[in-house]
């Protein structure tokens, strides 16, 4: 990756449960957070005046959020609680899946939704969302920041 000249921060929250039963303490027990999300684009130069449009990449990483994480749960996928919500139709996002859905190959190799996971494959939904709408040359994810509580974050970086 080059050195980046320019950066867009777009921000998004959403409120989902999660548990981490493989750690000792509280986070093994099924709860919610109000999540937030901020991912920065990063490009060496502009491209009509953009590193890339607001509103297209807003809607897009919106969008996957809505649809697969707010108001669901996230879990690893050997969790013995996944089959139970699943067959009670809620919505269920799964880490580290050995047969992941088509949105769940983001997190496949991703054990557990911990904060840094969650980060993570953040970082890689943003990444897709951007190769799909016009955007300057050379632009590219290059932070995502997640808070689940107001003094838990975690964040990931291109490198």
């Amino acid at each position: 990756m080059s050195t980046a000249a320019h950066t867009v921060s777009v921000r998004h929250n959403f409120e989902t449960a999660h548990r981490l039963p493989h750690l000792s303490g509280k986070c093994e027990n099924l709860h919610g957070h109000s999540w937030v999300v901020e991912v920065t684009v990063a490009a060496p130069h502009l491209s009509a005046g953009t590193v890339v449009e607001f509103g297209s990449f807003k809607k897009a990483l919106r969008g996957w959020i809505d649809t697969f994480l707010d108001h669901g749960t996230m879990l690893g996928a050997t969790d013995p609680l996944a089959p139970v919500l699943s067959g009670q139709g809620s919505k269920l996002y799964r880490f580290g899946a050995a047969d992941p859905t088509e949105q769940e190959q983001h997190a496949a190799d991703l054990g557990w939704p911990s904060v840094e996971a969650v980060a993570q494959l953040l970082g890689r939904v943003a990444a897709e969302a951007l190769a799909t709408l016009p955007r300057a040359a050379g632009a590219y994810v290059s932070h995502v920041a997640v808070s689940e509580t107001a003094v838990n974050r975690a964040s990931w970086s291109a490198t």
